[in-house]
């Protein structure tokens, strides 16, 4: 089919540049084009069909062709297809939308702000920061912490704080002001003999000289994800967030939860902060939050951030940030019919539920030759391939390993994403034990079949 000039495929690789993808490599393999999709599975141009297991890009709550959202876009479509809410402007869906995600937030928040993408409502965030700063009359603290192999988008700011070297290679970054701070990897990053909580206190203790090094009265925030999400499925080691939150109330540094893979159930509570007690001052939500049917985002700001914002905003006569889109009405009615599925199928309870299965038949892998960690909670998780486990050797180069199962268990009718030698698993909400059986027998299956051609 590839070969026909006018086929989807050689139309893709004619006139269409893709994302997280190597250009001159696609021109020779060109796509895998998706056609349909239903519950957990996708369908491709060929008909074959597949499941879903990374839930789109870790987004599709409760799975594709939801008639209820298609029946909210066309109703809201109908209505008021677009509005804004620029210069005191508002609409229903919008206001909807604000009050209920600040009334089921885990901690006191106290205005929910709209954007299109996590990427935006995370360089959002750090403008907010900025503005606070200058509020507060201390100009001097603009610099933002990250995390080494943290994922918070790809907008100049929002790359800047991810802690991945493609994300920076050739685009000069990061920017300014932004500083990373030790990855949470207990198993990729411990030292010798040390336990989880000695290893958190001892990336507390990083942080804090961190912060002492730059001066504390330049600092103005730190960003994290409760589970790390594209840097490998990163879960915090014991004592993490309960260490990190307290150096940062020590020296009045705000924190910004990035929800955007986390919030909405996928760790077994509807927000991840829940799951390790983290107490923010600014909560970044997408993905999850329409199911991705359509593009939305939304941060939650508490009091300590509006009010001084809000002064500022009086004395300048604006707050001189916003997108035409932001708050789109037929994504925010979306996402409010997406949140009543959530809450009225209990897909909080089954992620826990089911989650804890798939942690099962995840950690059954561990004993596998090219498995050297297994790692996740609830419905996210994720394997580290390795050919040497005591040494923690890849196969060659980085990745390589992960790319040949990963392209073996697609064909095998698994779709799941390799970061590097990680494969991650994080499939819709709706799934069921059966379901995640499927998934894992053929992840068994694609091992074994990598094993022949890399133990050979």
């Amino acid at each position: 089919m590839d070969s026909q000039p006018n086929s989807p495929e050689a139309r893709d690789k004619k006139f269409h540049m893709h994302a997280y993808t190597n250009a001159r490599r696609h021109q020779e393999v060109g796509p895998l084009i998706i056609e349909k999709g239903d519950g957990i599975y996708v369908e491709d141009i060929s008909g074959k069909r597949y499941i879903e297991a990374m839930a789109g890009l870790w987004s599709v709550g409760v799975g594709f062709s939801e008639k209820r959202l298609v029946d909210a876009a066309t109703r809201q479509m109908s209505k008021l297809p677009y509005y804004h809410s620029f210069t005191h402007k508002g609409h229903s869906p919008l206001i909807d939308l604000a009050e209920k995600l600040v009334t089921m937030a885990p901690v006191p928040m106290s205005k929910a702000f709209f954007t299109n993408s996590g990427s935006e409502a995370n360089d959002t965030a750090m403008k907010m920061i900025w503005f606070r700063s200058n509020a507060l009359g201390q100009p001097e603290r603009k610099k933002i912490i990250s995390r080494k192999r943290a994922y918070h988008g790809v907008t100049i700011a929002s790359a800047s704080l991810t802690g991945l070297p493609n994300n920076h290679l050739s685009f000069d970054l990061p920017i300014a002001n932004v500083l990373h701070t030790s990855s949470p990897h207990h198993w990729r990053e411990a030292q010798p003999g040390e336990t989880e909580q000695q290893f958190s206190t001892r990336l507390a203790d990083d942080l804090e000289k961190l912060i002492l090094a730059e001066g504390p009265e330049t600092i103005a925030a730190m960003f994290g994800e409760p589970v790390m999400g594209a840097g490998g499925v990163v879960v915090p080691p014991a004592g993490y967030w309960e260490k990190i939150q307290a150096v940062l109330r020590k020296y009045d540094i705000l924190l910004v939860a990035d929800e955007v893979i986390c919030g909405f159930g996928r760790t077994g509570n509807m927000f991840g902060s829940e799951t390790y007690a983290m107490t923010p001052d600014i909560m970044v939500m997408s993905k999850q939050i329409s199911s991705s049917y359509l593009p939305i985002s939304a941060l939650m700001i508490n009091d300590k951030v509006f009010e001084p914002i809000a002064d500022e905003s009086n004395r300048i006569g604006t707050f001189g940030h916003g997108f035409t889109a932001g708050g789109h009405p037929v994504a925010a009615a979306v996402a409010l019919e997406n949140l009543k599925i959530i809450e009225e199928r209990n897909l909080v309870a089954n992620a826990r539920e089911v989650g804890a299965h798939m942690q099962k038949r995840l950690a059954k892998l561990a004993s596998h030759d090219l498995v050297g960690e297994v790692r996740g909670v609830a419905l996210i998780g994720a394997m580290e391939l390795v050919t040497d486990k005591a040494t923690k050797a890849p196969w060659g180069s980085v990745g390589a390993l992960g790319g040949l199962v990963n392209g073996i268990l697609q064909q095998n009718g698994i779709i799941s994403r390799n970061m590097g030698d990680a494969l991650a698993f994080c499939p819709p909400l709706i799934i069921n034990d059966k379901q995640v059986d499927e998934i894992f027998d053929a992840v068994e299956k694609s091992l074994d079949e990598a094993a022949k051609q890399v133990m050979a």
